[in-house]
């Protein structure tokens, strides 16, 4: 029996999570997540872009890091700021497959590396 093709061939899921004004894990809605995510469904749909869906999500749980994103099926993590950023991902990730470095969230990441998403400093090597 052959593997079952994905249904989308990258499946974005977007926090759009709101919080209390000033709780101390912050939120991605605080951010403009909504907004942004609204961009990039609309590029997506703009380019006539088939195969990927993008889709708001509630708390990603890594809120301190947001607005924050995961793609399927690799499961990448991303943080952006600007819609600039949105389309640096959209091009180079979903339609590439590159993975966008500066904006990449890493597992043991627990804050925000704003040099790196900023491009003034690349990734130390651990």
């Amino acid at each position: 029996m052959s593997a079952a093709r994905p249904f989308y061939r990258s499946h974005v899921f977007c926090c759009i999570n709101k919080r209390a004004d000033g709780h101390s894990r912050g939120c991605c809605e605080s951010h403009g997540a909504s907004k942004l995510r609204g961009h990039l469904k609309a590029r997506v749909k703009m380019l006539g872009i088939e195969g990927v869906r993008i889709n708001a999500s509630q708390c990603l749980d890594r809120c301190e890091l947001g607005p924050t994103m995961v793609i399927y099926p690799e499961g990448d993590w991303y943080t952006y700021r600007t819609t600039e950023d949105l389309d640096e991902i959209l091009e180079r990730r979903i339609l590439k497959g590159e993975q966008v470095e500066r904006l990449m969230l890493h597992p043991e990441q627990s804050e925000p590396d704003e040099a790196r998403i900023n491009g003034k400093i690349g990734r130390v090597a651990e």
